[in-house]
C-alpha cells in the first residue's frame, strides 16, 4: 500500500524530486490490485489522469509551480458533477449521465494540481449508513471485507484506507463523511455549512448537505480543505467570511483549550470499547493541557427523530427533478404519468423510495405542522443547546459512531437499528456545525475506532489543534490506517 501524504507527495512533484505520472502510476497499481476486492469506485478515469499528471510534470518542467496539491491522486464521491464523466449517485435512474460542467470544488481541485483519478461508490443519492443501498452493488471494508465500509460515502473512505489516493471528496448530510471515515480509519471532515461549495453538489437535503474531505492524516485533511473552501458566488448559501487558518495552527496543540465530552453521547447504543477509546482521548487532551470535562447538550436526544423528518423532506422534493424526462433513465409508457412512475419505479432504491415516502408525508396537508414543523423547531432546540455548551467549552468531544464497523448484510433488515449509526453525527448537521473524526485506536475486535470533535460554526481552526493533538496520542496505540491489518 502507498503510505506517502499528500504534502510529500505535493512538495516532491513540485521540487522534481517525484513526477506527478510516477504517482499517479504507484495509485493505479494499488487500485487494480486491490480494486476487484474492494469495490470503492463506480469509474477510474486512467486516461484522463495520466493526461492531467502529463500536464503537471511539463508545468514543473517549464518552471511554474502547479498548486498546493501538485501530482496528489484524489477520489470523488460520484454526486460530485464531474465534466464528460458519467455522475450516477450510484443510481440507475441517473445511469449514462454526463454533466456539462464541474462542481466547484472539482474545478478548485484540478487548479491546486489534484489528479483526480475517479468517481467512488456510495449509497444511492447519498441516503444510508453502509454502501450497501448502491446501484453497483457495496463496497467492502479495507481492513476487514466482511464488513461494511460506513457510508454514505464509503466509497471515498474506503480508497483513501486502501492506499488508492490519498484524498477523497465526499458529503455529509447526517454523517456520511465521518461515519465511514470512523469505520475505516482514516480522518474525514465535514466543514460548517456553507464554507465550502455545494455547486455541482447533486442534492440530497439541501440545507444539510456538505463537501468535505477524507485523508490518512490531519495535515492533509486541513490541506485539502483549504483548498476548497472560500467563497462561491455560484452557490447562494456560500459564507463570504475567510477561510479559517488550519495548516498553519496545527501546531498550536490545546493548551488552556476547554474540551467537553458530550454526555448524551456516551451512554445507552455506544458500545464499551468505543466509550473507553473516546474517555481515553480526552484524557490524552487533558495531559497536553486542555481543560476536560462533561457537558450535556440536551436536544440532541431528538436529533435522529428530527433529521428522518428534515432529510426526507427535502429529499422529496429534491429527487422530484428525476422524471424520465430531461437526463438519466427512461422507461417507455403509453402516457407522460405511466411514463415518470415506471422510470421512478425502476430507478430508484428500496431506501430511497422508502425515504421519499417519508418526506412527501410529513410535508403532505394536515401533517406538516406535527411532523416538519415539529422537527424545524427540535432543529432550533439544538442550536440553542449547542450555543449553551459552547459558551462553556471551545471544542466538543464523543464517539463518532456507536460501533465499529458490522458486517455486511448484518443491517440491512432494520432501518431503524442502520439509522442508529448516525446518532452521534446528526446534531451536528443540523446546527450546521463543523465536526471530524479522528482515527484513535481500535476496539475489541481490532477494527478502526474514530472520536470526533465538533466546534462552533467556523470553528475548524481549534478543531484542528485538538484533532492533531488526539492524532499524534494514537501514535502509540495499534495503527487503524494499515489496510488489511485486522483481515
Amino acid at each position: 500500500m502507498t503510505t506517502r501524504t499528500a504534502a510529500g507527495i505535493s512538495d516532491a512533484v513540485r521540487s522534481g524530486e517525484l513526477s506527478a505520472a510516477e504517482v499517479l502510476e504507484e495509485h493505479l497499481g494499488e487500485i487494480e490490485r486491490r480494486e476487484p476486492e474492494i469495490h470503492a469506485f463506480n469509474t477510474v478515469t486512467v486516461e484522463t489522469a495520466r493526461e492531467a499528471a502529463r500536464g503537471i510534470d511539463a508545468a514543473v518542467a517549464a518552471g511554474e509551480d502547479p498548486g498546493p496539491l501538485a501530482g496528489v491522486p484524489v477520489a470523488l464521491k460520484d454526486n460530485l458533477c464531474t465534466r464528460g464523466v458519467e455522475t450516477t449517485c450510484s443510481s440507475r435512474i441517473l445511469t449514462g449521465w454526463k454533466p456539462p460542467y464541474d462542481a466547484t470544488v472539482v474545478t478548485r481541485l484540478v487548479d491546486s494540481g489534484a489528479v483526480p483519478v475517479g468517481k467512488t461508490n456510495m449509497d444511492e443519492f447519498a441516503m444510508g449508513s453502509s454502501t450497501e443501498n448502491s446501484a453497483n452493488g457495496p463496497t467492502l471494508n479495507p481492513h476487514d471485507t466482511s464488513r461494511v465500509p460506513g457510508g454514505s460515502s464509503g466509497g471515498s473512505a474506503a480508497a483513501v484506507a486502501a492506499g488508492f489516493a490519498p484524498l477523497a471528496l465526499g458529503s455529509d448530510t447526517g454523517g456520511s463523511i465521518r461515519q465511514p471515515a470512523a469505520l475505516c480509519g482514516v480522518v474525514g471532515v465535514k466543514p460548517t455549512y456553507g464554507l465550502v461549495s455545494r455547486l455541482g453538489l447533486i442534492a440530497f437535503a439541501s440545507s444539510l448537505d456538505q463537501v468535505g474531505p477524507f485523508a490518512r492524516d490531519v495535515r492533509d485533511a486541513a490541506l485539502l480543505l483549504e483548498t476548497i473552501a472560500g467563497h462561491d458566488p455560484g452557490d447562494s448559501t456560500s459564507l463570504t467570511d475567510p477561510v479559517p487558518e488550519l495548516t498553519g495552527s496545527l501546531h498550536r496543540g490545546v493548551e488552556g483549550m476547554r474540551v467537553g465530552l458530550v454526555t448524551e453521547m456516551m451512554g445507552e447504543g455506544i458500545s464499551a470499547d468505543v466509550a473507553a477509546r473516546t474517555r481515553a482521548a480526552a484524557e490524552a487532551l487533558a495531559d497536553a493541557g486542555a481543560s476536560v470535562g462533561e457537558v450535556s447538550v440536551p436536544a440532541v436526544s431528538y436529533g435522529l427523530t428530527a433529521y428522518y423528518l428534515v432529510a426526507p423532506a427535502e429529499a422529496s422534493s429534491n429527487l422530484a427533478r428525476y422524471d424520465g424526462v430531461r437526463y438519466g433513465l427512461r422507461v417507455e409508457a403509453s402516457t407522460t404519468a405511466e411514463m415518470m412512475e415506471a422510470t421512478r419505479t425502476a430507478g430508484f432504491g428500496d431506501e430511497v423510495k422508502r425515504r421519499i415516502m417519508l418526506g412527501t408525508y410529513a410535508l403532505s396537508a394536515g401533517y406538516f405542522d406535527a411532523f416538519y414543523g415539529k422537527a424545524l423547531k427540535v432543529r432550533t432546540l439544538i442550536r440553542e443547546d449547542f450555543a449553551k455548551a459552547y459558551e462553556r467549552f471551545d471544542v466538543l468531544l464523543s464517539p463518532t459512531s456507536p460501533t465499529t464497523a458490522f458486517g455486511l448484510g448484518e443491517l440491512t433488515a432494520d432501518p431503524l437499528a442502520m439509522y442508529f449509526n448516525d446518532v452521534c453525527t446528526i446534531p451536528t448537521n443540523l446546527a450546521g456545525h463543523p465536526a471530524m473524526s479522528v482515527p484513535f485506536g481500535t476496539g475489541a475486535d481490532g477494527l478502526p475506532v474514530g472520536v470526533q470533535v465538533l466546534a462552533p460554526a467556523l470553528g475548524e481552526a481549534e478543531m484542528f489543534r485538538c484533532a492533531k493533538v488526539l492524532e499524534d496520542a494514537a501514535a502509540g496505540l495499534s495503527d487503524p490506517t494499515a489496510a488489511g491489518a485486522a483481515k
